[in-house]
C-alpha cells in the first residue's frame, strides 16, 4: 500500500538544499507536493511591500523551474492559508504538512491557528527550525530573560552549541499520480501594473542559484577586507546576501559553515578578521529575530515607552522630499535614490538617511520604516523594527538619540572621492571633490562650471543640520524630563 501524501507548506524559504521541512516531507516516503500559499493579509499590519513582491515573483518562478527540473511542480494557492491547505488534503489524501517555522508577530498567530485546526482533523503538522542560527528560546540572560544588548547576546550565542552542517537538496522528489491544479503565477499580482522594476532586474539576480553566485563572489572578493570596506559605499565591500536569506533561498547555515570554510582571513590590523566581523554581522540579524520574538509591539511602538511621548514634527513635505531624494545634502539623496532604483540601499548610507529623517527632521521612525518596507527587496520585519528603533534611540541596544549623523561628515569619511553620490546624484558629478557633499558651500563659480544651480538642478538643504541638532536635543529634554527611563 503506498504511503500517504505529505504537503511541504513554503513560505521565506525558497530553496531546495538546507531546507528541514522538505527534506523531511521527503524522507517519510509517498508523495511530497510543495505549495506556496499568497496570503498577504495574514502579515498582519505589515503586508509585504512593492518591492518584496518583486522579488517574490522572481523567486517563485525560479523555485518552480528547479522543481519542474526534478519532475516535480510548485503548486501555487491564494489564502486564507488554512482553507487553502485544506483544500489540498482533500485533493491530495495528505495527512501530513510540512513547514520552517517563522517568527512575525502576526504570522505565529496563523500559524498556531492552522496548526491548531489541521491537527483537530486528523492530520499531522510538522514544524521546523530553519531561518536563524540559534534557537530563539535557547538564548536567554542568566535569570531566563530575553537580551536587550548586543554583545551579551552575540557573546551567549558564540558559547551555546554551533550550528549544524547544512543539509543537501534530497535525493528525489517524489510526485503525486495526480497533480492538484495551481493558479498561474501571474494570477498572485505580485509584480507591479506600471513596470518600475528595471533598476532591480539590472542588478538583482532572485532564486537559489543567484544567491549561491553572489555568496561565491563575497567570499572570494569581499570577505577578506569586509571589516574597513563594508562601510564604504563607494565600493563593493558588503555581501548583498540580504535580501537571499530575506527569501530563504539561501539559510543562515549555509553561509556560516561557507564563511568559517574559508578559515580566518587577516584583515587590517586592530580589526576583526573578515569571517569574524562578517559573523557577527549574521548576529545582529539574530538578535533582531530575538528581539521580534520577545518584544514583538515593537514593530510600530518603541520598546522604551517614554518614547511614545516624543514630540515628532508634521512636515509632510520633509517627508516627500527625503522619500524623493531631494533633501539638499548629497549623501542622503544618492541613498534614496538607490533605493528607489534598485530596491536596496548600503547599511553605513540607511544608518544615515534615517538619522537624517528621524533627527533633523524629527519625522517618526516609523514613517521611515514604513517607506523601507515598501521599497527594500530585503524588508524583513525583524531587521527592519531594530534598524529604525536603534536610529531613534528607543529600542533595545540602541543608539542614543544625541548622536546625530552630520550628513556631510559621514558623506567625506564613507565616499571620501564622491563616487557614491555621483553615481546618483549625476547633477553634482562634475563638482570637485571638495564640494561634492556640501555644495552650498561651493564659491559661484564652481557651481557655474560644474552646470550647478542650487534650487533649480539640484535643491538647497531644506534643513540646517547645526539648527535641526538642536532641536532634536531639546524635543529629547523634553521627553527625559517628563519620564525616566525604564531599568
Amino acid at each position: 500500500m503506498a504511503a500517504p501524501s505529505s504537503i511541504v507548506w513554503l513560505r521565506n524559504d525558497l530553496r531546495l538544499a538546507d531546507n528541514p521541512a522538505l527534506s523531511a516531507a521527503c524522507r517519510r516516503g509517498g508523495a511530497v507536493v510543495p505549495v506556496f500559499i499568497w496570503d498577504p493579509e495574514a502579515e498582519g499590519a505589515w503586508t509585504p511591500g512593492g518591492a518584496a513582491r518583486w522579488w517574490l515573483h522572481q523567486s517563485l518562478a525560479q523555485l518552480g523551474t528547479e522543481l519542474q527540473a526534478r519532475g516535480t511542480r510548485l503548486i501555487l494557492r491564494r489564502g486564507p492559508s488554512l482553507e487553502a491547505l485544506r483544500g489540498l488534503i482533500r485533493e491530495t489524501a495528505a495527512d501530513a504538512v510540512f513547514w520552517n517555522r517563522r517568527y512575525e508577530p502576526a504570522v505565529r498567530a496563523r500559524d498556531a491557528a492552522v496548526a491548531t485546526a489541521l491537527s483537530n482533523a486528523g492530520c499531522t503538522v510538522h514544524t521546523f527550525h530553519a531561518a536563524l542560527l540559534f534557537g530563539l528560546k535557547a538564548i536567554a540572560t542568566r535569570t531566563g530573560k530575553p537580551f536587550q544588548v548586543f554583545t551579551p547576546f552575540w557573546k551567549a550565542c558564540r558559547a551555546a552549541p554551533q550550528p549544524g552542517a547544512p543539509v543537501p537538496e534530497p535525493a528525489a522528489f517524489p510526485a503525486p499520480s495526480l497533480w492538484p491544479d495551481s493558479v498561474a503565477l501571474p494570477h498572485l499580482g505580485l509584480e507591479p501594473t506600471i513596470d518600475w522594476s528595471g533598476g532591480m532586474r539590472a542588478v538583482w539576480h532572485p532564486g537559489e542559484h543567484g544567491a549561491h553566485r553572489q555568496l561565491l563572489r563575497f567570499l572570494d572578493d569581499a570577505l577578506a577586507p569586509y571589516p574597513a570596506a563594508r562601510d564604504r559605499p563607494d565600493m563593493v565591500g558588503t555581501s548583498r546576501l540580504s535580501p537571499h536569506l530575506r527569501f530563504g533561498e539561501l539559510s543562515a547555515r549555509q553561509i556560516w559553515h561557507a564563511v568559517h570554510a574559508r578559515g580566518a582571513v587577516d584583515a587590517t590590523p586592530g580589526l576583526l578578521n573578515g569571517a569574524d566581523a562578517y559573523l557577527r554581522q549574521l548576529g545582529w540579524r539574530e538578535f533582531a529575530h530575538h528581539l521580534l520574538y520577545h518584544f514583538p509591539h515593537t514593530t510600530d511602538a518603541p520598546l522604551h515607552t517614554q518614547f511614545a511621548a516624543f514630540p515628532w514634527a508634521d512636515d509632510a513635505p520633509g517627508l516627500r522630499a527625503w522619500q524623493r531624494g531631494r533633501t539638499g545634502y548629497p549623501i542622503v539623496d544618492a541613498g534614496m535614490r538607490e533605493l528607489w532604483h534598485t530596491g536596496w540601499m548600503h547599511n553605513r548610507v540607511r544608518m544615515v538617511v534615517a538619522s537624517f529623517l528621524v533627527k533633523d527632521l524629527l519625522l517618526p521612525w516609523q514613517a521611515g520604516a514604513r517607506w523601507f518596507w515598501d521599497t527594500l527587496v530585503d524588508a524583513d520585519l525583524a531587521n527592519n523594527t531594530l534598524g529604525w528603533q536603534w536610529t531613534a534611540g528607543c529600542g533595545a541596544d540602541a543608539a542614543p538619540f544625541f548622536r546625530i549623523f552630520n550628513p556631510v561628515s559621514q558623506g567625506q569619511k564613507f565616499d571620501p572621492r564622491g563616487i557614491y553620490v555621483r553615481r546618483w546624484v549625476p547633477e553634482l558629478a562634475p563638482l570637485p571633490d571638495k564640494w561634492i557633499h556640501q555644495p552650498w558651500l561651493a564659491p559661484a563659480a564652481e557651481l557655474r562650471q560644474a552646470g550647478v544651480e542650487l534650487g533649480r538642478t539640484y535643491p538647497e538643504p531644506i534643513v540646517d543640520h547645526a539648527l535641526a541638532r538642536q532641536r532634536a536635543l531639546a524635543a529629547l529634554a523634553r521627553v527625559k524630563s517628563a519620564r525616566p527611563r525604564e531599568q
